[in-house]
């Protein structure tokens, strides 16, 4: 067996790291500094949901689909985000949505069947990792999960999905697009609309129905909304509003938002993953330092991770 190397999977943090539409950047103060204090000691303001991250149950859902409250950071298992992985590569179109054929194609690519997955780790490689910077390009037209992916995980059960895109939900299904209620941005895209227009003109109507609960029933009906969306209806969610975080979270499957670094490395790979919380009392989420442990023999042979954003 060749000897174990440890390989990370995390955005750099600093002042500038790009952060998600509606979150403040980081506020890193020094409040010692060695020339004058003869130590130096520093002070960070930031929402936990920043860089490489993990979320919680409590994030998105008060209950989980067994009828108990969501869980907070500090009740989540300490391998709730450790353990036997594998880094499915995910060929998808610039915008796309990530759907079950996706996932399948993936699995066989890396040699593993679907029915292993329960309780590891999946990795999730689209690429979108390489493009981590404060731009519409990685925010406003990712990839991105949604319900059909939600159902695919909560079908073959793994217990955590790291992945290298903005959310663990396609940007329309998040408040980039229109849902949320009064959180909503509809985000003006790169034509000087709204980023729904730009969809509905590129892919047409009845694509976006699949973002947006009132599109969706005016195009397809009430009937066939609450037979794709209705478990979440049902459990007080609105469907279309991250359905992937819902669909892992409400099953206990938990999430990692903006893998990183050297995830090329590993991409159909197996390895052990890792990525520990902060041991947070009622935390909704923990920024994390993600690693791949793995035979040394077993590593892509790509360059290292070079970041060339802020001051980088």
């Amino acid at each position: 067996m060749a000897k174990k190397v440890l390989v990370d999977l995390t955005h750099p943090f600093h002042a500038d790291i790009p952060v998600w539409p509606y979150f403040a950047k980081p506020k890193i103060d020094t409040m010692h500094n060695l020339a004058k204090s003869g130590v130096l000691t520093q002070k960070i303001d930031v929402v936990m949901h920043c860089g490489t991250h993990a979320d919680a149950p409590r994030h998105v859902m008060e209950y989980e689909f067994d009828g108990k409250r969501a869980r907070y950071t500090h009740e989540m298992p300490l391998d709730a985000y450790y353990g036997d992985a594998v880094c499915l590569d995910i060929k998808v179109d610039r915008w796309g949505l990530i759907t079950a054929d996706h996932l399948y194609d993936a699995c066989k690519r890396a040699n593993i069947k679907p029915e292993e997955l329960e309780g590891m780790v999946i990795c999730l490689r689209t690429g979108m990792h390489l493009k981590f910077d404060d731009t519409r390009e990685y925010y406003h037209y990712s990839c991105g999960t949604g319900r059909e992916a939600g159902e695919w995980f909560a079908k073959y059960k793994p217990k955590c999905v790291a992945m290298d895109m903005q959310a663990l939900d396609h940007p329309l299904h998040t408040t980039m697009g229109k849902n949320g209620g009064y959180v909503g941005m509809n985000l003006i895209g790169n034509s000087g609309k709204p980023i729904t227009d730009e969809y509905i003109e590129k892919f047409g109507i009845e694509a976006y129905a699949e973002f947006n609960k009132d599109t969706f029933i005016d195009v397809f009906g009430k009937d066939k909304y609450m037979e794709a969306y209705g478990m979440l209806e049902n459990h007080g969610l609105e469907g279309t509003w991250e359905p992937c975080h819902k669909l892992m979270m409400g099953n206990g499957i938990v999430g990692v938002e903006n893998l990183g670094g050297d995830l090329d490395k590993v991409v159909n790979k197996r390895f052990k993953f890792m990525a520990f919380p902060i041991r947070w009392w009622l935390g909704d989420g923990s920024m994390v330092r993600c690693v791949a442990e793995i035979d040394e023999d077993d590593v892509n042979d790509v360059p290292d991770r070079v970041y060339n954003y802020g001051g980088f």
